[in-house]
Parts: structure tokens; sequence; C-alpha cells
């Protein structure tokens, strides 16, 4: 059985790669720009769409806003950008919002912060795919009513490729991106000429008639209009998703980091916002016409539209009014516009599980999330992502609209708080500046990310404001959750250090004067102490400590530790290219038995045991992979030493008080009850987990 799975996992994954090609190159400007951008450019093939299929809902006349709402868009967006740009001349070590909002507000903000930014790239990766699968139907009009299966299919791709670690050749994943932002230029440059020359082809839903849902016949007058307008807005605010990418990423970009991020900023913003608004004018131009239920809501000379009419996407109608019905550039537009949305999901699928691995190395996140796969990812996050990402496809079928409605609240409530924090930072930092010419530096960059704050403070409210009952609420719920599972692990965490935290008193207590064999190390805490202890008092003619080398920083802390403490018991570190914890040990142990093959190897392993499930959770395995191994090796005696948690003492302390009540219950009701059996007896086996 092991054997298939493992063939399996070879078959999906690939053969492991050495930790030594872990790739450490920084990105050069020219690179970064298209790939730090994929996400708010493939915006442009669904922000449109979502803009005038809102607006549709008060009628044909409501449409003619649409532009303006695009420029509005635009015009936040680069204020935005703006403010970024000195969030990463302060900050230019790539931990983004999170460390931003964690180092000025505290620990809670940075929790939401981050719990928000996993709940985008969640959507940004559904989002993404959806819209993608309504391209390739729109290229091949006969898969109607599968794109659940396509974009589910999407995702499922994107999960392998970056479980095998491909798609890390940064110029080929930018050739898309670049290729992408240069046929729409091409689409705004043309089809402005032949709009104002008069020649842009006639679409078919250029005639048809918008009709109003209940309740705006009057269109955009009233505040029902005002709403209308205000909900168009915080749709099109999909298209500033990502712009967040720079700050996330300076540390992989090449020196001088922080100016390159400022510059890729400023040009990621000029170029989304020419490409949006210009699409949104040519749009209004060319009479389109998009609905979310087509054959409700147009109609054709007063009675209903075709039953074979296929609603394109915008950029599919674009593509026909300025290159012609029939033109092979519809085709080469609808494939570049896939592939730059697989890039966008692809590049969630990079920040995802880094941002958990920092998380993970803050306590706030299982640690099994910072550990490097067979592949050199981080396999658990990719997964994580994969899964839930699968989920949302799965439960709304790909329906863009109602996805679109969850998304942007996770960027703009990090965006908030980061411009909070940013606040902050300048606040400080003036208070402890003498150089006036720097305090009036610091006080400009304080009135952008005070205009930051305002705008995105403003927009999140719209979003709420229009939003909240068509589904935003979940998006919400979703950070909440996040938050509080966050916060319960690191308070876990934390109690798990307190108590393990050596002092010299404890030490000295606890160390017997004898013992001997092999002690498994990962790190020095209480567990490992006692188990040298434990092997000690044995007597055994030979002993020795065994520390498997998955990481060069962990090991070498440990080993200064180990000196640190001048334990009487030398420790060996095992090599392990391939981040393998069992097999560098039963290699050991072969060794020992082959030399001397009538000897007994025990083997002492420190273990946990905890009082609650979800505890197993948060802990990893490794005792349970190594003792399940050994057990298949002949002359091999496996030893577990444990050390029993607070939550474990609590559960036994829970178990003597409900024998003491049913005793005393008995006593009280004149029954005669036998003595109660030793409370071990009651617990439930314990679970153990690797220190």
């Amino acid at each position: 059985m092991l054997s298939f799975l493992d063939a399996l996992k070879r078959a999906v994954v690939g053969q492991p790669f050495m930790t030594r090609r872990i790739p450490d190159k920084p990105m050069r400007k020219r690179l970064a720009l298209p790939l730090l951008s994929a996400n708010p450019l493939s915006s442009m093939a669904y922000a449109p769409d979502e803009i005038i299929l809102t607006l549709a809902v008060a009628g044909l006349a409501a449409l003619h806003v649409a532009p303006w709402v695009g420029v509005a868009v635009a015009v936040i967006m680069l204020l935005i950008i703006l403010s970024y740009r000195e969030s990463v001349r302060a900050y230019p070590s790539g931990g983004g919002d999170y460390e931003i909002a964690k180092t000025n507000i505290g620990p809670s903000a940075g929790i939401i912060v981050a719990a928000a930014l996993m709940v985008d790239f969640v959507l940004t990766v559904a989002v993404s795919t959806s819209s993608a699968a309504h391209y390739i139907i729109a290229m091949f009009p006969a898969l109607a009513g599968s794109q659940g299966i396509i974009a589910g299919c999407g995702v499922v791709i994107l999960t392998l490729i970056n479980l095998r670690g491909r798609g890390k050749n940064r110029t080929l994943a930018s050739i898309p991106v670049i290729l992408f932002v240069a046929a729409l230029v091409v689409l705004i440059v043309v089809g402005s000429i032949r709009a104002a020359t008069g020649t842009l082809e006639r679409l078919a839903s250029a005639d048809f008639e918008v009709l109003p849902e209940a309740g705006f016949d009057s269109g955009l007058t009233g505040l029902l209009g005002v709403l209308v307008v205000l909900r168009a807005f915080s749709t099109g605010s999909a298209a500033m998703t990502g712009i967040e990418g720079p700050i996330s990423n300076v540390h992989a970009l090449k020196a001088p980091r922080a100016r390159n991020a400022r510059a890729i900023l400023l040009m990621l913003g000029f170029t989304a916002a020419a490409i949006s608004i210009g699409l949104m004018f040519l749009a209004r131009a060319a009479d389109i016409r998009v609905t979310e239920n087509p054959h409700e809501n147009l109609r054709l000379n007063g009675g209903p539209i075709p039953d074979n009419y296929v609603q394109d996407p915008v950029l599919g109608q674009l593509a026909h009014a300025v290159f012609g019905l029939n033109s092979p550039l519809f085709y080469v537009l609808g494939v570049l516009t896939v592939l730059v949305l697989a890039t966008a999901g692809h590049m969630a699928f990079r920040s995802f599980p880094n941002l958990a691995s920092l998380l993970a190395h803050d306590g706030f996140l299982p640690r099994q999330l910072r550990r490097r796969g067979d592949r050199l990812g981080y396999s658990n996050g990719i997964l994580a992502l994969g899964l839930a990402a699968l989920c949302l496809v799965v439960v709304f079928q790909a329906h863009l609209t109602s996805l679109i409605q969850l998304y942007v609240v996770g960027v703009f409530v990090s965006f908030t708080l980061s411009q909070l924090g940013m606040l902050r930072h300048w606040g400080r930092k003036a208070r402890n500046t003498a150089s006036k010419a720097a305090r009036l530096r610091i006080a400009r960059a304080r009135i952008l990310n005070l205009v930051g704050l305002i705008i995105t403070a403003t927009v999140l409210f719209v979003v709420l404001l229009t939003r909240l009952t068509l589904g935003a609420w979940l998006a919400i719920a979703a950070i909440a959750v996040l938050y509080l599972v966050m916060h319960s692990i690191h308070e876990h965490y934390e109690q798990v250090e307190r108590e393990l935290k050596i002092d010299d008193l404890q030490y000295s207590r606890a160390l017997p004067s004898r013992v001997h064999a092999l002690i498994l190390v990962s790190s020095i805490r209480k567990p490992v102490l006692r188990a040298v202890a434990s092997a000690r008092a044995s007597r055994p003619s030979r002993i020795e400590a065994l520390v498997v080398d998955v990481d060069n920083v962990s090991t070498e802390r440990t080993l200064q530790a180990w000196d640190k403490l001048d334990l009487p018991v030398p420790i060996r570190v095992l090599a392990s290219p391939y981040r393998e914890t069992t097999s560098p040990i039963t290699d050991y142990i072969r060794s020992i038995r082959a030399r001397y093959p009538r000897d007994l190897v025990v083997v002492y392993i420190p273990e946990y045991v905890v009082g609650h499930w979800w505890e197993q959770l948060v802990h990893n395995q490794t005792a349970l992979r190594i003792k399940t191994r050994l057990h298949f090796e002949p002359g091999v005696v496996v030893a577990s030493v444990p050390w029993q948690l607070q939550s474990s003492r609590e559960l036994i302390a829970q178990y003597d008080d409900a024998a003491a009540d049913s005793a005393e219950s008995s006593v009280s009701a004149g029954s005669i009850t036998p003595a109660p059996s030793a409370p071990s007896s009651k617990i439930p086996p314990k679970e153990s987990h690797g220190s």
C-alpha cells in the first residue's frame, strides 16, 4: 500500500528536488512589471462587464454612466498607488500590508490583514478560472453550460502545476501579460480610430433594448439610482485587486529594490488606468449591452431576443466590433485573455503559500505550512488554496457575478489597515526626527497616506453598503473565522512555548546521573532533556543524540543550544539533502546494525501528550512517522518519552473531578460503591506528536 501511494505521489508531484535548488535570483524590473501586474491587468477581462451589467438594472439610459464609473475607478487606483509608493519606501522588506499593520497597529490588526489577504487570494483563483471559463465558452459556444466544470479543471491544473514546481520560468510567465497588454492597446487605438470615423462593426447587442428591473423604472434618479452607481463602482473596484503585489514582493526584486518597486507601482497604475478607461469608452462607442440574464432583460423590437444568442464578454464583443465579426483576432484576444487570467491565478498560488509560511513562522498558522515540499514549494499552502478555490467554484458553479460580490472586500480591508499603520509609522518617525528637511519629507508622505486612508476607508464602506446583502457577508464571515482560528493557534503555540521553556533550576533537577542510546532531537526543549535523562538512566554502553539537517539555520541553532547547555551526550548531524526526516535515521541505524548485528538499538523519541483532538492539527506527525517506520527494522526498540502539556493535565483533572462527583452523589444517595479505578484507566489513549 505504501509503495502504491509513494508511486502515485511521484507520478503526480515528481521526484524531489534538493534544497540547494531553491531559486534566489532577484527579478529584473522588466520581468517583475508584467508578473506583478498580472492580477490587476487580468481584471480587465471582467471588470468592464460587471460595471455595465450592474448599471443595466436601471435600463438603457444608465449605461451612459459606465465610462465615468471606469474613470472614477482609475483615479482612485492611481491615488492608492501613490500612497503605496510611500509604504514601499518605509517597508522594503517585503512583508507588505501584514508587516505594516502588525508593526504599527498591533498583532491583531496584522492577523485581520493576513486573513483578508488570504480570502482575497482564494477569490482571485476562483474568479480568474471562472472568467477564463466564460472566455473559452465564448470561443467555443458548444461548451455553453459547462463553465463550472471548466473552471474546476482550471483550479486543479493550476494546483498540480504549482505542486510540481512548474511555471517558475519568469520570462515565459511574463509573455502572456505583455502580449495581452499589447493586444488591448491595439484594440483601443484601432477601435478609437474606427469609432471616430464611424466604421465600427454593428454588434447584435447594439440593437437590443435593456429592460430595467422592478423598482428602477426611473433610471438613475433618486436614492436607488445613487445606490446603483455606487454598486457599479464597487464592482469595478475589482480592477484594484493585486496592486499591493509589488510591496509584498520587494524582497524578490533586483537592487535597488525599493526604488524598483516604486517604479513598478507607478507603471502598473498608469497602464491599468489607461486601459480601463479606454475599454469603457470604447464599449460605450460600440453600444455594447451586457446583462446578467440576457434572455430576460434584453428585448429586440419589443419582443424576446433570439434563442440562440450567446452573450460574449465585453472584450469579445469589442474584438468583433473592431476587427470584424469573423476575424481570427477575436480568437487571438480570447486565448491571450485566458492565458493572462491563468497567470493571475498562478501568481495567487505563489503569494498565498508565501503568506501562509510567514504566518506559520510567526505562530499564527500550523507550522506544517512553513515547510517546503518535495519540489521546494510550500505544498501544504498550495493544497489549501486549491481546495478552497475549488469549493468556491463548485458552490457558485463559476457564476462570475456572484463571486465578484465576495471579491474586493478582503483587499480593501488590508488597504485601509495598511494606510492607518503608515500614518502611525510616520507620526512616530516625525517625533524622533530633528532635521527640518526630513520632517518636511515625512509630512508629505503622511499626507499621501492620509489621502490613501480616506479613500480606501470610503471605498470599503461603499463596498459593504452595496454588497453586504449580495454575498459580501460571506467574505466578512470568512475573514472573521480565519482571524479566530489564527488567534487560537497563536495562543496555543505561546502556551506550549511557556511550558517547554528551559531554565537552569528545572534543568538541574530533571537531570539524572546515568543514561544511553539514540536520542532524536529537533529543537532543545524540555521534552528533549527528559529524553536525555531517560536514555542515560538506562545505562547503555553507547549513547548519542541525532539531529536531521532539514534546515541549516535550525540545525545550527540546535547545536549552539546543545553546546550552551553542556549536555554530557555527543550529538551527530545527519545530512538530508531532500529534507526527509525518516530515511537518514533508518540509514544510520542500519549502518550500526551492519557493524554490530548482535546489538540492540534503542531509539528515544520525545513526544507531546495533548488533551484536545484539535491540538494534533497544529503539531507535526514526525514522531508517528518515525515510530511506524522503525517498527519494521529488526533489532530496534522505540522508547517513547512523553511530555504532558497543560491541556492533558487539565483533562486528567476533569476526569478526577467527574469521578469525585460521581462518588459523592453515590454516597449521598445511601448506596455503597466500589473504589474507583485509577484515573488513567478512564483517560483515552494519548496522542503522540514530535517535539
